[in-house]
């Protein structure tokens, strides 16, 4: 097979992940802009390399005319979240859009002992060696250069804990070929189970861990605000008034006092108002 063919076989697939991971990117960004916490910590996608799709065909005897139909990951995004409930509401989001602007055709649960009966997907088991994670089988509908198209794409939705257990596993799956040493099966095995015990105890403290971001974001905002409208003031020749609010501004920020800091922004944002309606 050509070059040339690779390249219109792909481009699809890569048009697709494109579009995926602007979407969910999107939905990430529109949660924080509004102040809320969002279930997405990250978003990559992928497509499969020659090599990596040409591995597959020889492994499982799948004809060339077959791979569309067979190769269902040759198209790949993964989702970070931070707990175990933000995969299900991630999942949750990509069911809502079933039948709109995508096609949910298949679901895997390999969380450990999770069940939603939103989603339909019964117990979840981590797999054999303990990798855990929550795969969807989509198809999506790409509008490019090569016309209309439908193509299968896998979406992995994860925790952190599990995205970095197993690009470890799966760095030592191929550096073994699969054939791992009892001594590090062991070892990946115990890590699955501190992965399991880590993911719980985050969830237990979520409450306390969302409200310390949502503060920090809070603060992180005012303090921006602040310092612009202090370069508002020096855009407007009130150099005095400017350097004096730089000095209060300095103390506050030492005792990190964010109810002060707030009224300090209303304070500006009103003596700003006052000099240019003069």
């Amino acid at each position: 097979m050509s070059t040339q063919y690779w390249h219109e076989f792909l481009t699809p697939y890569s048009q697709a992940v494109d579009e995926l991971v602007l979407k969910f990117n999107n939905l990430k960004n529109q949660a924080m802009t509004l102040g809320e916490n969002s279930p997405i910590e990250s978003v990559r996608g992928r497509v499969k390399t020659i090599s990596s799709i040409l591995e597959k065909i020889n492994k499982y005897g799948i004809e060339v005319d077959e791979m569309e139909e067979r190769i269902l990951d040759i198209a790949g995004i993964r989702i970070i979240c931070q707990f175990v409930e933000d995969i299900y509401e991630v999942a949750d989001m990509i069911h809502e859009r079933d039948g709109r602007d995508l096609t949910v055709v298949k679901v895997k649960n390999y969380l450990a002992g999770e069940d939603r009966s939103t989603l339909q997907t019964g117990q979840g088991h981590p797999k054999a060696s303990g990798y855990q994670s929550y795969h969807l089988i989509i198809k999506y509908p790409v509008f490019c250069a090569l016309g209309y198209k439908e193509v299968f794409v896998e979406i992995q939705i994860r925790t952190l804990a599990m995205n970095f257990w197993s690009i470890i596993e799966h760095s030592l799956s191929y550096k073994y070929k699969e054939k791992l040493p009892d001594d590090l099966k062991s070892r990946l095995m115990s890590a699955a189970d501190n992965v399991i015990t880590l993911d719980r105890e985050m969830s237990e403290i979520r409450g306390e861990i969302q409200s310390a971001q949502r503060l920090f974001k809070m603060k992180s905002s005012v303090v921006n605000t602040i310092l612009d409208y202090i370069d508002d003031l020096y855009k407007l020749n009130q150099v005095d008034k400017a350097v004096e609010y730089e000095q209060f501004f300095a103390e506050l920020s030492a005792q990190e006092d964010i109810v002060q800091l707030i009224f300090l922004k209303k304070e500006l944002e009103a003596e700003i108002s006052r000099i240019q309606n003069e």
